[in-house]
């Protein structure tokens, strides 16, 4: 059988050193993870892995970007942007998904979203066009947007991503507001607890 050699550098069948590399793709999981993953769900687990399989197919097929917000869904405006009891003069703006769930499990928050898909990191090659700022000032340019909430992460390339578009918003007459730093410096939404992200989210400043 041709082989290939596996990240621990043994020599593995094609397909699994494909499997391997590709559980590397996940944040965080180095070779070693990997092959351990591998190794698991084909030894322990193989109708977990393809159920695995399954759902990513699936999840690949039918998620979209909601029209409005730009975060995942299935539908072509998301359940929230569709929702009559959210205040619409409010637009919160954060870096992911998994950032606006976690301002959603605060339950203090009643507004809209607007999902970068990412943050500016030059160094990375990451501009404004990559992350969506042409769609968000579209967005917060529909008449009923009053205030605008950046809610990126405290860490450098997030407070960047916020001043660049706080000066955006700056001659528009939107008011723009900065969650405030009930956060740790460096740290991220989708790590904090309900209660500190909560905090900051009523203690929000505006942005000078």
């Amino acid at each position: 059988m041709a082989g290939s050699s596996s990240p621990s550098g043994s020599t593995n069948p094609t397909s699994l050193g494909a499997l391997i590399d590709a559980l590397r793709c996940l944040p965080g999981v180095g070779p070693k993870s990997a092959q351990r993953m591998a190794f698991h769900l084909l030894q322990r687990d193989q109708d977990g892995a393809t159920r695995l399989a399954e759902a990513m197919r699936l999840a690949i097929e039918r998620t979209r970007n909601c029209a409005s917000c730009n975060t995942f869904t299935e539908l072509d405006i998301c359940e929230i942007c569709a929702s009559p009891k959210r205040d619409r003069s409010l637009l919160c703006v954060v870096e992911s998904p998994s950032d606006m769930l976690m301002m959603e499990q605060t339950q203090t928050y009643r507004g809209l979203y607007f999902v970068l898909m990412g943050k500016l990191s030059p160094l990375d090659g990451i501009g404004p066009r990559d992350i969506n700022i042409d769609r968000l000032v579209e967005r917060a340019r529909d008449g009923l947007v009053r205030e605008v909430i950046l809610a990126t992460n405290f860490t450098v390339e997030g407070e960047a991503t916020a001043h660049y578009i706080s000066e955006l918003f700056a001659e528009q007459g939107i008011q723009v507001t900065r969650i405030a730093r009930g956060l740790p410096v460096g740290g991220e939404l989708e790590y904090v607890d309900s209660n500190t992200l909560a905090q900051a989210l009523i203690d929000r400043r505006t942005v000078d």
